[in-house]
């Protein structure tokens, strides 16, 4: 029996999410300043683009090599939304439970991240000011900032996931 769109979309979103929190901890456990490199970051969207392209790949391949726009969009939408979950939720968890601490020590990687990146685009020391102090007040790992950024990720990823099935769609022919 041929897996469902949905099954094959849930299971690379488990896949993702297994993943992304797998290289989360991992990051924690080792060095948390890896959370705040620019490659870390880097390496995690291309993983979850890779993935949701192997999921849209497996749906086609599942249906005798065609899968609508719709089709197409749904399978990256569903690994790349169900992966963000389970890493934010792993986060979460991680930086408001298990260990508060690490979650100020990246406030203050992100503060210094932050502040060279705006020195080296030479902005003005008010604005460099204002920046730090904004990132100061808030509290990354809020039930809210967490829920926002994953609003965000899954804008960003949608338009994405858009691209990827315009590219990757094949219609069926019609019979005549």
């Amino acid at each position: 029996m041929e897996k469902s769109l949905k099954s094959i979309a849930i299971n690379f979103g488990l896949y993702l999410g297994g993943l992304l929190a797998l290289l989360t901890v991992v990051a924690y456990a080792v060095d948390l300043e890896l959370l705040t490199n620019m490659w870390y970051g880097v390496f995690m969207l291309i993983a979850i683009i890779v993935l949701g392209i192997i999921s849209v790949g497996k749906t086609k391949q599942a249906q005798d090599g065609y899968a609508s726009f719709k089709e197409a969009f749904t399978a990256f939408f569903i690994t790349v939304v169900l992966g963000l979950v389970i890493s934010t939720f792993v986060s979460y968890i991680l930086f408001n439970f298990i260990d508060t601490e690490a979650a100020n020590v990246l406030k203050e990687k992100t503060i210094e991240k932050t502040v060279e990146m705006l020195k080296g685009f030479n902005t003005p020391s008010e604005v460099i000011a204002q920046s730090v102090e904004q990132i100061e007040s808030q509290n990354q790992y809020s039930i809210g900032n967490i829920l926002k950024g994953l609003a965000g990720y899954t804008v960003f990823f949608s338009i994405i996931g858009l691209i990827v099935a315009a590219a990757l769609k094949k219609n069926k022919p019609k019979a005549e």
